[in-house]
C-alpha cells in the first residue's frame, strides 16, 4: 500500500507541474520563483490546517470544526490584542493555541467519552464555536486600525528570504511527518484508523487517541486562528465561512482516505498547494470563482474514486495470499 500512496503522491506532483506549466504558456510570469512564493505563502495557512484534520481523518474521524475554532480563536487574540497592545505577540500565539487545543479537547471528550459520532459532534460545534464568535465580540468587527503593528507584521517579517508564515508552514509539516512517522503515538493514530478492534487488542486505547487527534486538530486551528485575523486584518463572526471544505478537500485530494489509517504528509502537502494554485491561477486566466468550487469539487470525487480502488485492490490482494 505504501507503493501505491507513494505513486499517487508522484501523480499529484505531476499533475501540480502540468498545471503550472499550462498556466505559464499563456501567462509567462506564473512560473516565477517570486510568483510561487507568494502562492506557497498564501496556501501556508491551509496546509497547517491541512496537518491537523489528516490527523483526525487517520484515526476514521472528521473535524468540520476547524474553520469555526480559527474563527473564534482568532476574533478573541485580535479583540485581546486591541484592548492591550502591549501583550507580546508569542503570548498571543500562545494563548491562542490553547483557545483552539481547548476547543478541541471539548470535541475530542464527546466523541470519546460521549459516543457521539465525529461528524455529528464537529457539526454541532461549528455552529456553537461561530455563535461564541459572535457572543464574544457583539457581533462586532475588530479592524486594521485596532490592531498592534506587531500582530499585523509578525507573520510578514522576512527571514532568510522568506517570509514567517512560509516559515511557519515548513515547520509545520516537518513537525507532523516526524510525530507520524516516528513516535509510538503515530503510528497508534495510524493503527486506530487501520483496524480499531485490532488495535483495542494490542494494547491501544483508540477513544483516547481519537481524543489527542481532536486536541491537536483544535490546537493546529488555534494557531491558524491568529495567522488569519493578522494576514487578513480583520475579524468578524464570517471569518473563514466555508473553509473547512478547504481544508477537507485538501487532504482527501492528497490521498488522506476518509476511511482511516491511509495518508501522508506529503500527500496532504499536495493536495494543499494543488487548490491553492488552483486558487491563485483561476483569476489570472479571468475564470469564475464559481469554477474553482467546481474543480475543487470534481478533484474530490476523483480522489475519492481513487482511494477507493485502491483499497478495494489492497483487499484482492490479501485475500489471494491467504488462498
Amino acid at each position: 500500500m505504501g507503493g501505491l500512496r507513494k505513486s499517487r503522491e508522484t501523480w499529484l506532483g505531476l499533475a501540480i507541474l502540468l498545471l503550472i506549466g499550462l498556466i505559464t504558456l499563456r501567462f509567462p510570469s506564473f512560473a516565477a520563483p517570486s510568483n510561487l512564493g507568494e502562492i506557497f505563502n498564501d496556501t501556508a495557512i491551509l496546509i497547517i490546517l491541512a496537518m491537523g484534520q489528516m490527523v483526525v481523518i487517520l484515526t476514521r474521524s472528521i473535524d468540520l470544526s476547524m474553520a469555526a475554532n480559527l474563527c473564534f480563536t482568532g476574533m478573541a487574540v485580535a479583540m485581546l490584542n486591541a484592548a492591550h497592545p502591549g501583550i507580546p505577540i508569542i503570548v498571543l500565539i500562545g494563548i491562542a493555541i490553547v483557545i483552539g487545543l481547548a476547543l478541541g479537547a471539548f470535541n475530542g471528550v464527546l466523541v470519546w467519552k460521549v459516543g457521539i459520532p465525529p461528524i455529528v459532534v464537529t457539526l454541532g460545534t461549528l455552529t456553537i464555536f461561530r455563535g461564541a464568535t459572535f457572543v464574544l465580540s457583539g457581533g462586532k468587527w475588530v479592524n486594521a486600525d485596532q490592531m498592534s503593528p506587531a500582530f499585523i507584521s509578525f507573520q510578514r517579517d522576512i527571514l532568510l528570504g522568506i517570509p514567517v508564515l512560509s516559515w511557519l508552514a515548513i515547520l509545520t509539516v516537518f513537525g507532523f511527518f516526524i510525530f507520524l512517522s516516528r513516535s509510538s503515538l503515530g503510528r497508534f493514530i495510524y493503527a486506530s484508523g487501520v483496524n480499531p478492534t485490532a488495535s483495542v487488542y494490542a494494547g491501544i486505547n483508540v477513544g483516547r487517541t481519537k481524543f489527542i487527534a481532536f486536541c491537536i486538530s483544535g490546537a493546529v486551528s488555534g494557531l491558524a486562528g491568529y495567522l488569519w485575523i493578522s494576514r487578513y486584518v480583520i475579524a468578524s463572526v464570517e471569518v473563514a465561512n466555508g473553509f473547512e471544505l478547504n481544508i477537507i478537500a485538501a487532504c482527501v485530494i492528497g490521498g488522506i482516505s476518509i476511511a482511516g489509517g491511509i495518508g501522508s504528509v506529503a500527500g496532504a502537502v499536495l493536495g494543499a498547494l494543488f487548490l491553492g494554485i488552483i486558487g491563485n491561477a483561476l483569476p489570472v486566466i479571468n475564470v469564475s470563482p464559481f469554477w474553482q468550487m467546481a474543480i475543487s469539487g470534481t478533484a474530490i470525487l476523483l480522489a475519492i474514486v481513487l482511494n477507493a480502488r485502491g483499497e478495494r485492490k489492497k483487499g484482492r490482494i490479501i485475500l489471494k495470499e491467504a488462498a
